[in-house]
């Protein structure tokens, strides 16, 4: 995808968050964002014909730690679009935006569930170890 395809994108997403494209350069493919009271970050998007992903930072001191969980998501396997980027980063920002938290109760309840189960339920010549671990990498 062209830079001006993702600036296009870029625009939309914002369109439905509280912030605002502030400036974009494309030689640097570089993205900035900012949204009251003072929540600024940019986002590096990745050339089209290379393997890299999107970067996300802020030089606000304190922003930064909140982008932790949406660096943890582009280095995760796989490939994401700039929209579930800006989503991550969205999610991440919501407690410095006094927006309440998402609430993430289906993954909860699954979770709980998994965990009444009985180690012997699908895996009888597994320890209780051993299917933890199975299952910790399943999700």
């Amino acid at each position: 995808m062209d830079f001006q395809q993702l600036a296009d994108v870029a625009e939309k997403w914002c369109s439905n968050t509280p912030f605002e494209l502030i400036a974009t350069e494309e030689t640097e493919r570089r993205m900035d964002f900012y949204a009251d009271p003072g929540v600024s970050f940019y986002v590096l998007c990745p050339d089209n014909g290379c393997g890299d992903n999107f970067h996300v930072w802020s030089e606000s001191e304190d922003c930064l730690p909140f982008l932790q969980l949406a660096q943890d998501y582009i280095s995760s396997c796989g490939k994401k679009t700039l929209h579930e980027v800006l989503e991550k980063v969205f999610k991440s920002f919501r407690p410095l935006l006094g927006l309440p938290d998402t609430d993430d109760d289906a993954f909860e309840e699954y979770s709980a569930d998994v965990e009444e189960e009985g180690p012997e339920a699908d895996h009888p010549q597994m320890g209780k170890d051993d299917v933890k671990i199975q299952r910790k990498k399943a999700m």
